[in-house]
């Protein structure tokens, strides 16, 4: 009576697992599917971007190179900003002591 219920077991397991596993053999076989054309799209993406930058190279010529300009110099401090400081300094309590 044990084998019978040990062979139960095992055909009723194989009943839910046999359906399943192939379900999920087909949802994976479907994404590496996807996966691979989703590959070769890029790669055709890829292979087509580079040859319309050559072509577009080849008729335009050389890019031109970028001058660089001179970096423009800073104005002096702001005044208003130094006796703000210099009131400030007066107001801190370690400024007198070193005085």
């Amino acid at each position: 009576m044990k084998v019978l219920w040990t062979l139960l077991k095992v055909a009723a397991a194989l009943v839910l697992v046999i359906p399943v596993s192939l379900l999920m053999l087909g949802v994976f076989g479907a994404v590496l599917g996807l996966a691979i054309v989703l590959l070769r799209v890029a790669l055709i993406g890829l292979l087509a971007f580079g040859a319309f930058k050559l072509v577009a190279r080849l008729i335009r010529g050389p890019a031109p190179r970028a001058k660089s300009k001179a970096t423009p110099q800073l104005g002096s401090v702001d005044p208003y900003y130094q006796a703000a400081m210099r009131e400030l300094d007066l107001d801190l309590p370690e400024t007198h002591a070193r005085r």
